[in-house]
C-alpha cells in the first residue's frame, strides 16, 4: 500500500478526504506519526489502526489538529468583540453564530462569554461543530487545564469558571449557549442565515482549491453584513472573490 491507497483507506474507513490537505506538509505529519508509534510500513500502520483504538484516536486527533485555547490571539479577539458590538449587535439582537472545527470548544465559549457581557439578554444561537466526535464529548463536559485558560481575563475567569482538582470548571450558563454537532467542512452541507462565521486554524492545512471552496461556502452561509472570523495565520487575499471586504486584519464582512 502506498500513500495514494492510504488516503483511499481513510476516506473509506474514517470518512476524512486526506486529498484535501496540503500533500507534502501532510505526508509528513503522517510519517512522524508512524515513526512515534514504531511503526516501519503503511501497511503496519494501517493494521494497527483496524485493531487498536487508541491509536485510531490518536491518529484522527493528530490530523484534525485539535490545538485550541480560550481567546487564542487576545487582541484578535478584542478586535472580534468590538465589531460584534458595532457591526452585528445594533442591527440584530439576537445572533446566530457558527464556530466551525471548534475542537475542544474553546473558540465558541470564548464567543459566549463576550456575548454574555455584550448582550446577555439576547436569544442568542451558537453552534459548534467538528469532525471528531471524542473530541466533541471533551468540549460538552467544559472542563480546561490552566494552560487552556490562560488567556481568559480575570473577571472572566471569575464570573464563568469554578476550579476543582486544578481543572476549570465552566459555568452551566456559559456551556447552555453553545450546541455542538458533528459537522465535516468538505463532506457536509452548510447551514444558512449566519451573523457570524469563526473558523481559525483550520483552512490553512487545506490545499488552494478546497480553500476556495470553503470560503465561498461560509460567504453563502453568512447573511449580508455578516462576519467571518479567521485565524492569525490565514489572511485572505483574495477575499473580493467570495463577496467579502475587510472588517479588520483578520474578519471579513459580507457585502
Amino acid at each position: 500500500m502506498d500513500i495514494n491507497d492510504f488516503e483511499k483507506w481513510v476516506f473509506k474507513d474514517f470518512k476524512i478526504d486526506l486529498s484535501a490537505y496540503k500533500s507534502n506538509q501532510l505526508h509528513r505529519r503522517i510519517l512522524s506519526l508512524m515513526s512515534r508509534v514504531g511503526v516501519k510500513s503503511i501497511d503496519e500502520y494501517v493494521e494497527l489502526l483496524k485493531k487498536d483504538k487508541d491509536q485510531r484516536q490518536k491518529f484522527l486527533d493528530f490530523i484534525t489538529i485539535n490545538v485550541t485555547e480560550f481567546f487564542r490571539n487576545p487582541e484578535i479577539f478584542d478586535d472580534l468583540s468590538k465589531s460584534i458590538e458595532k457591526e452585528l449587535l445594533p442591527y440584530n439582537k439576537n445572533l446566530k453564530i457558527w464556530s466551525a472545527a471548534c475542537s475542544i470548544g474553546a473558540e465558541p465559549y470564548s464567543i459566549a462569554m463576550i456575548l454574555e457581557k455584550l448582550a446577555g439578554s439576547g436569544n442568542h444561537k451558537i453552534i459548534a461543530t467538528d469532525i471528531d466526535n471524542t473530541i466533541l464529548e471533551r468540549a460538552k463536559k467544559g472542563e480546561y487545564a490552566l494552560s487552556e485558560v490562560k488567556n481568559v481575563k480575570q473577571d472572566f475567569v471569575s464570573k464563568h469558571f469554578s476550579i476543582n482538582n486544578e481543572k476549570y470548571i465552566l459555568s452551566s450558563k456559559i456551556k447552555s449557549m453553545v450546541t455542538f454537532k458533528k459537522h465535516d467542512l468538505i463532506l457536509d452541507n452548510y447551514e444558512k442565515d449566519f451573523d457570524l462565521i469563526v473558523c481559525r486554524n483550520v483552512v490553512i492545512y487545506f490545499n488552494q482549491d478546497i480553500k476556495n471552496v470553503i470560503y465561498r461556502k461560509f460567504s453563502e452561509s453568512l447573511k449580508k453584513g455578516g462576519l467571518l472570523f479567521v485565524g492569525a495565520t490565514e489572511s485572505i487575499y483574495n477575499y473580493k472573490e467570495y463577496g467579502f471586504e475587510k472588517a479588520s486584519t483578520f474578519i471579513y464582512k459580507k457585502i
